[in-house]
């Protein structure tokens, strides 16, 4: 389906247009109406769908088309880190250039000049505040922020939100808002609390489901499985072997990471680290090298794994695997990009084993293991129990289907499909060529039900006027 065929403001489909956009993603293709219509969500869907996109376009849609009160905040999104913020700030930018919307993102880590701006925004009221909770509740426990004429409420990636232990600061900024509100719940898995939380602040949602995929085909999948104290000279192998120029080491923990980095630049490598310990400027300043060249090797929690959007990265090694199979596709789904190959390693220890098991199975073939490198000692046996992920032989590559999500065009020449995303928003390929088409009266007229709001032009007490009947 095509974005004009959903939305109605011109200035948002110029922008789109502008942008390239033209073809929904199946989730923007599922919630956009549902937003229009004022109804409640709960969508899960993994980063690389073009979620972002899915709320951002119709609450904009919205925010142009109906008066909303110009001093106050009209819609809060949150987000669990700053470098989501910042990356839903710029994909707001971009989609409302036209219009006279004002946005604000709120997030720690920066200085007293930023903070004042952040101030100032909230206490005149952005139209779209994305926030991180943490720094949003500190504003709002200086008393100037009002939220009381909050009309949308937005999580983004609410189990990472979640999981960070941010579930009392979410509920304490729900009690500053009104009950009547139009609420949108993304999330990339669906655990019981994600539903308890759904449960606690959804009225009546439309519920959206998007099964998870499985890594991109042009990933080269394979495993080490080795006792932990073996995975330093494997990874020194691997980076004898090639000569690394764009590459993420994946680690559990911030100790790790910072010990792994350590270890990487006694190899003469250029290597930075990223975590959840470095101050914001530094990690804009890590993240920066890394995608201009200056840095060949991140080393980095899972703070990377989600939201980054990095094209050219050519091997994701996974130094410890991920408790999940979800976190495994986010990781090793930051390679093979815009049709690009990659290449993902995984480092299996003999306690690691079970957990890997259970990701094969997610995958429905078994991952090549690579024989250890000479001069190592003996590897732990790697045994299949029966349906343990072992479809197949030592052979297969564990490749998967396609993911999800859409690709922006004009940038590269790489084919666009239905599912295969280039960025965390899903933008879609211009495939017209010419002129977008005209924008079409013969709809079906949809139920708004938004408090307060009414059609620019329209007085107050006036009746809304009917839009055109559909003649089909």
């Amino acid at each position: 389906m095509r974005f004009d065929e959903l939305l109605e403001n011109d200035d948002v489909m110029d922008a789109l247009w502008d942008m390239h956009f033209d073809e929904c993603t199946p989730i923007q293709e599922k919630a956009i109406p549902a937003v229009l219509d004022g109804r409640d969500l709960l969508a899960c869907a993994q980063t690389g769908t073009g979620k972002t996109a899915a709320y951002l376009l119709p609450v904009i849609d919205l925010l142009s088309t109906y008066q909303y009160p110009d001093d106050a905040v009209n819609c809060v999104i949150m987000a669990p880190t700053r470098e989501l913020a910042q990356q839903i700030d710029q994909q707001m930018q971009g989609f409302s250039y036209f219009l006279p919307i004002s946005s604000m993102p709120v997030y720690g880590g920066t200085d007293g000049h930023t903070y004042e701006q952040q101030r100032k925004s909230l206490k005149a009221g952005a139209d779209v505040v994305i926030a991180t909770p943490g720094r949003l509740l500190a504003h709002l426990s200086m008393g100037y922020v009002d939220l009381s004429k909050v009309s949308f409420f937005i999580l983004d990636e609410a189990d990472r939100m979640l999981d960070m232990g941010f579930y009392d600061d979410i509920m304490q900024i729900v009690a500053r808002l009104p009950k009547e509100r139009q609420t949108l719940l993304f999330s990339a898995t669906m655990p019981q609390k994600i539903q308890q939380l759904a449960n606690s602040i959804l009225k009546d949602p439309v519920e959206i489901k998007l099964a998870v995929s499985k890594p991109a085909e042009k990933i080269k999948q394979s495993a080490y499985i080795c006792y932990e104290t073996q995975k330093l000279d494997i990874l020194r192998h691997i980076f004898r072997q090639i000569a690394p120029e764009k590459v993420i080491v994946f680690s559990s923990s911030k100790l790790k990471v910072k010990e792994l980095a350590r270890a990487v630049k006694q190899l003469h490598v250029k290597v930075g680290e990223m975590h959840s310990d470095l101050e914001q400027s530094k990690r804009e300043e890590v993240m920066l090298d890394f995608k201009a060249g200056r840095i060949n090797v991140l080393v980095a929690t899972d703070i990377v794994a989600r939201g980054i959007d990095i094209d050219d990265i050519e091997l994701v090694i996974n130094y410890d695997v991920p408790h999940e199979a979800e976190d495994y596709v986010h990781r090793v789904g930051r390679t093979a990009r815009a049709d690009r190959d990659g290449r993902a390693i995984t480092f299996v220890n003999e306690k690691e084993i079970g957990k890997f098991r259970n990701i094969e199975r997610f995958l429905e073939k078994e991952v090549e293991k690579e024989p250890m490198p000479e001069g190592l000692d003996a590897a732990p046996e790697y045994r299949r129990s029966s349906g343990a992920g072992g479809r197949g032989n030592r052979n297969n590559r564990g490749r998967g289907q396609g993911r999800g999500g859409c690709r922006r065009s004009g940038k590269t020449d790489s084919k666009s499909t239905a599912q295969e995303s280039k960025v965390i928003t899903g933008e879609a390929k211009n495939t017209t060529g010419s002129g977008r088409p005209e924008q079409q009266n013969d709809r079906p007229q949809r139920k708004r039900h938004h408090r307060g709001r009414r059609k620019k032009g329209v007085q107050p007490g006036q009746p809304m006027p009917e839009k055109p009947a559909d003649n089909h």
